[in-house]
């Protein structure tokens, strides 16, 4: 039941070498060289498959010889030491000048810490972060994140405008001692009484748990007909986790509810997997031990596929997503913009973005999606009176099929 996706190739192109002073450089990007490398570090494909595929486009795009990939332990709640001694072995490369981390799941900042420790030059990206955000801003050089802080409202909105009556949040305690992701909640929580629907709050396994994944996904299959049952076909389905995204897709379908968005928003999230819809092809390459290199397929074939296989299931209206992979999107311009901070193009001093640039970025990451730009709107995390100018969230419209 796990998504089929692989290998997005994005089209972003950078600017040539620079001086690295640590001044504002000007200028658009365009296509060149680096010095140096870039590590990225995901989660393993069965944990985060769009997060693991983004960095594999960018090895493709580079060269194994400039781009570094590494993965968390499975487990990584657990092992983190072991997330530590992974960002230790990259950071003692003198030739890494950038560590790009998505997801930056529980444990990151001690991880961060210790190359802190012992290089403080490294241009330092987390995305998604689930730590303290007071925190994380101490410690990075530039945060990417869906802005969770509001989103809650816009996703029950858009659930609303589907037909919901009632919004189910399926979750487990782990997540909701993420900062972000229980905010988000509660802004749900709000808006749906505000605007005169149920809000139930439900538990899962966590799938990092004794069952794992397939408990989760259990779960799901049997829980999301009790509720429909209990609560009524117009109930929609919001869960916080990967895994739980096949499930419910399968369950909407089988019963008629509502699903505004996954976890991470993106057409390729368990929509082409759940439907049956191929979303990879032959990129004519290979690799050095002669498999075959595979690439999405064009996203407005995907989405039109999609909507065709929901409207023939007569639920169009009912499934929804955001236009843009939001989770491949922060991978991809995280890593280009650490690439225009390693040439001298972006700001040098310490808490400054050039939002111009990562505005820039977005638009030719869409661009590369679409063929032409989609708007990604950017704000600075502020939170308790405190603005973080290097800790930026995003907010994409929602695709409804």
């Amino acid at each position: 039941m796990r998504k089929l996706l692989l290998v997005l190739i994005s089209i972003i192109l950078l600017g040539t070498m620079a001086s690295c002073d640590r001044t504002r450089a000007g200028g658009s990007s365009s296509s060149g060289s680096f010095p140096g490398k870039i590590a990225i570090v995901t989660n393993t494909v069965d944990q985060n498959e769009e997060e693991f595929r983004s960095a594999e486009a960018l090895v493709h795009k580079y060269g194994a010889d400039k781009v570094i990939h590494r993965t968390w332990p499975v487990n990584f709640g657990a092992e983190g030491e072991q997330m530590i001694t992974t960002m230790r072995e990259i950071a003692n490369d003198p030739e890494v000048g950038a560590i790009i981390i998505n997801q930056a799941v529980i444990n990151t900042n001690a991880a961060i810490d210790a190359v802190r420790q012992m290089r403080r030059d490294i241009f330092i990206v987390s995305a998604s972060p689930a730590e303290d955000p007071a925190q994380v801003a101490a410690r990075v050089d530039l945060a990417l994140d869906v802005d969770n802080l509001v989103l809650g409202e816009p996703l029950v909105m858009q659930a609303k405008a589907q037909g919901a009556q009632t919004i189910v949040h399926y979750s487990f305690p782990r997540h909701m001692g993420v900062p972000q992701l229980a905010w988000r909640r509660d802004v749900m929580r709000e808006t749906a009484i505000r605007e005169g629907l149920r809000f139930e709050e439900l538990t899962t396994p966590d799938p990092l748990g004794d069952g794992g994944q397939s408990a989760t996904e259990m779960h799901i299959m049997q829980d999301l007909p009790r509720a429909v049952q209990e609560y009524g076909v117009n109930t929609a389905f919001f869960g916080t986790n990967c895994a739980m995204q096949t499930p419910i897709i399968t369950q909407v379908l089988a019963t008629g509810a509502i699903y505004p968005q996954p976890c991470c928003p993106s057409p390729y999230h368990g929509f082409p997997g759940t439907l049956g819809i191929t979303d990879r092809i032959p990129s004519g390459e290979f690799t050095a031990d002669g498999q075959p290199i595979l690439t999405l397929r064009n996203i407005s074939e995907v989405v039109d596929e999609t909507r065709r296989a929901i409207t023939q299931r007569g639920m169009a209206g009912r499934l929804s997503t955001w236009a843009v992979p939001a989770s491949m999107m922060w991978t991809t311009i995280g890593a280009e913009y650490a690439i225009a901070w390693l040439n001298g193009q972006a700001p040098r001093e310490l808490g400054v973005i050039d939002l111009n640039l990562l505005n820039r970025l977005a638009e030719e990451y869409t661009e590369s999606l679409y063929g032409e730009p989609m708007g990604v709107a950017f704000n600075h995390f502020t939170l308790d009176g405190q603005t973080y100018n290097h800790y930026i969230l995003g907010l994409v419209n929602f695709l409804t099929y």
